[in-house]
This record gives C-alpha cells, sequence and structure tokens, in this order.
C-alpha cells in the first residue's frame, strides 16, 4: 500500500497534475523511496533502530540532492523525484545481489 502511494506521489510530480494531493503524496515518495532502500540494508538492526537509521537517511539524502542540485544551478521538482527514484532504485537492487558477485569472485575460489 505504500509503495502504490509512493508510486502515485511520484506520478502526480513527473507529470504535473495539478492535485491537493500532489505536495504531500511527492513529499511521502521522497522520504518512503529512499527510506526503504537504506532499511533494506540495514537488516541487522533491531526494527526501530533501523526506521530511526532509515528515516534519517532519507531526509539527509534529499537534502543532499536538493543541495547538489541548488549548487550547480540544476534545481527542478522533476529533476529531484527522478534522481531520488534512481539512488534508491539502486539502493535496493544493489543489497540483493551477493557480496561475491560483486567482488566478481566465484563462489569456490579463494584469493591468497
Amino acid at each position: 500500500m505504500a509503495a502504490a502511494v509512493a508510486g502515485v506521489g511520484a506520478v502526480l510530480a513527473l507529470a504535473d497534475i495539478s492535485s491537493p494531493l500532489r505536495g504531500p503524496l511527492t513529499l511521502f515518495f521522497l522520504l518512503a523511496a529512499p527510506g526503504a532502500a537504506i532499511g533494506s540494508a540495514l537488516r541487522g538492526l533491531d526494527p526501530w533502530g533501523r526506521w530511526i537509521c532509515a528515516v534519517a537517511g532519507a531526509v539527509a539524502l534529499d537534502l543532499l540532492v536538493a543541495e547538489a542540485m541548488l549548487a550547480t544551478h540544476r534545481w527542478s521538482v522533476t529533476g529531484g523525484v527522478v534522481t531520488i527514484a534512481v539512488i534508491s532504485v539502486v539502493g535496493l537492487v544493489v543489497p540483493m545481489v551477493p557480496a561475491r558477485r560483486l567482488l566478481g569472485r566465484a563462489p569456490g575460489r579463494r584469493d591468497s
């Protein structure tokens, strides 16, 4: 359900649809998407600590993207939403790939 709400927020922002729900749903997307990516990478923490770290990381990532876009004079709502979406998708996919595969090592091979 949360993914659907976040998706609607992203679509409303990207399509520039005038709706009273555009602001709150886009804000939800900007917090939920990177929060889910960060939370998936922190599987070892207890749920409360994981939730706090995910929300804090999402806010920090949003601010970092906004600051970088402002510093380079490339600010746009669409660009910010797309950037957060790309970073979030990468953050969700990378923890799913085994570390051996990322390092280019075969499962049975040991480097000396």
